[in-house]
Order: structure tokens, then C-alpha cells, then sequence
């Protein structure tokens, strides 16, 4: 009985340190990994941002032929994320696809008249001000360039904006 109880003894001690061994790892892992996460929010830190590296250089895309687009229309280009707009009077304007709040695309409503954000129901009127929150600001919107009676988007150059005004349409010669 007493060898019984020595042996089992001896097998808990045997376990107990094995659950140690094997905690003391565990926890010197994850001293590590912890260690490695503070080191990537240090560099991270210290590297400059991508707005820093991004090149401010202008991204021309043609769009088509200024007869293509007729008059109070609004025609979507999901390839380089913007709707252009034309105008009643004709001046072109290039509102980004992407919503203001937080990023959703927006989808062009045409029996409404206006841009609807599907995540957050924001809506936005033709000329991308805002109609319903929760968007804090306007759609976003490129310059347009009329060259040669072609239209041509400056993809890199997206603008932020408080209201719509006049002076965002282009109009061709």
C-alpha cells in the first residue's frame, strides 16, 4: 500500500513538472510574440505613411468623346471608381464611388436623382451634397480635363470638398 501510494506520488511530481515545463514555454512564447508586435508598432511608427510615398504625379484616364455623355445624365465607371455627371448646361463633373462616411461604394438611383450608399443609407444628390446622414462631407471629386473634344479624369488628383459649387464643372470649348 505504501509502494502504491509512493508511486503515485512520484507519477504526480513527474506531471506537475511537465505542466510547468510546459507553461514556462508557453508563457516565454507569448513574451515573444508580444515583444515581435511592439517592434512591427515601432517601425511602423517611424516609416513614413503611404501618402508620404504615393507619387503626385497625374493619371489621365479617357473617358470617351464629350458626345457621348448627353446632357442631365449620370454614367457610371466602376473600372476607375467614379460616376461622371453631366450637367443640364453641359459642364462635366467626376464624383468619386466612394462613399464619404466609411468608404462603401455608392450606387447611382436614377428614379430617385440620386446617389445611395447601400451600408449606411447615406444619399447624396446628382452633384454628390449630401442629402440624408450619415456621410460627414460630400462625395469626393476629380478635375476634368476637355481635350480634343475627348474627356479625360485625373484619377490621382481626388479632391475633398464642403459643398458643391459652380466653379467644380468643366465645360467644353
Amino acid at each position: 500500500m505504501k509502494q502504491r501510494k509512493k508511486k503515485q506520488t512520484e507519477i504526480r511530481t513527474v506531471e506537475n513538472t511537465g505542466r510547468r515545463e510546459f507553461l514556462t514555454r508557453l508563457w516565454k512564447l507569448l513574451g515573444l510574440v508580444a515583444l515581435a508586435e511592439l517592434a512591427f508598432f515601432t517601425v511602423s511608427l517611424i516609416r513614413p505613411g503611404k501618402k508620404d510615398l504615393k507619387n503626385n504625379t497625374s493619371l489621365l484616364r479617357v473617358l470617351g468623346s464629350v458626345e457621348e455623355f448627353p446632357k442631365n445624365s449620370v454614367t457610371p465607371d466602376r473600372i476607375n471608381k467614379l460616376f461622371l455627371v453631366r450637367s443640364e448646361d453641359g459642364g462635366f463633373l467626376a464624383l468619386s464611388l466612394i462613399c464619404s462616411h466609411l468608404g462603401c461604394s455608392v450606387i447611382w438611383d436614377g428614379a430617385k436623382n440620386q446617389f445611395i450608399c447601400p451600408c449606411h443609407s447615406s444619399a447624396f444628390d446628382k452633384y454628390g451634397n449630401i442629402i440624408n446622414s450619415p456621410a460627414p462631407r460630400p462625395l469626393d471629386y476629380f478635375p476634368v480635363i476637355i481635350e480634343t473634344g475627348k474627356v479625360k479624369i485625373d484619377i490621382n488628383q481626388k479632391k475633398k470638398r464642403r459643398k458643391f459649387e459652380k466653379s467644380q464643372l468643366t465645360y467644353a470649348i
